[in-house]
């Protein structure tokens, strides 16, 4: 009999990571939310949102999709869009190490962009969790 469940142990980490295991792959917190959640959340009350407007040459180069990938990357809320003078806008919401990070990157954007300046304001945080790009 213990041969049996032993079996059946090693087959279902041959399948991978099911929902019934006792431990989920990556580091959890103690309260079980993935850790990097885990540090969004522990961030939220030094929470800060920025507004960037980058100008230049940053439409139709990739920008807004680029810029959400490295904002996901940081653990940053928000969302970016073209604007109709061509500049494109960032609002940002997070850790403000995390923003000021975003913001260095702005300056740089793809390598297909020329950005010539980037604005900065701050704004009053408000909860949000994802980052989008909008159209």
């Amino acid at each position: 009999m213990d041969q049996a469940k032993g079996a059946r142990k090693l087959a279902a980490s041959a399948l991978g990571w099911m929902p019934t295991d006792s431990l989920a792959p990556g580091r959890r917190s103690k309260e079980g939310r993935p850790a990097r959640l885990e540090r969004r959340l522990r961030t939220s009350n030094s929470s800060e949102r920025w507004r960037l407007l980058i100008t230049g040459n940053v439409q139709g180069v990739g920008y807004r999709a680029t810029c959400r990938d490295r904002a996901r990357d940081l653990g940053l809320a928000g969302w970016v869009q073209n604007r109709p003078d061509g500049s494109v806008e960032v609002q940002a919401e997070g850790d403000p190490q995390q923003l000021e990070a975003l913001r260095l990157w702005c300056e740089r954007g793809p390598t297909a962009a020329f950005v010539s300046g980037v604005s900065v304001s701050q704004m009053g945080p408000t909860g949000t969790d994802w980052f989008e790009v909008r159209f």
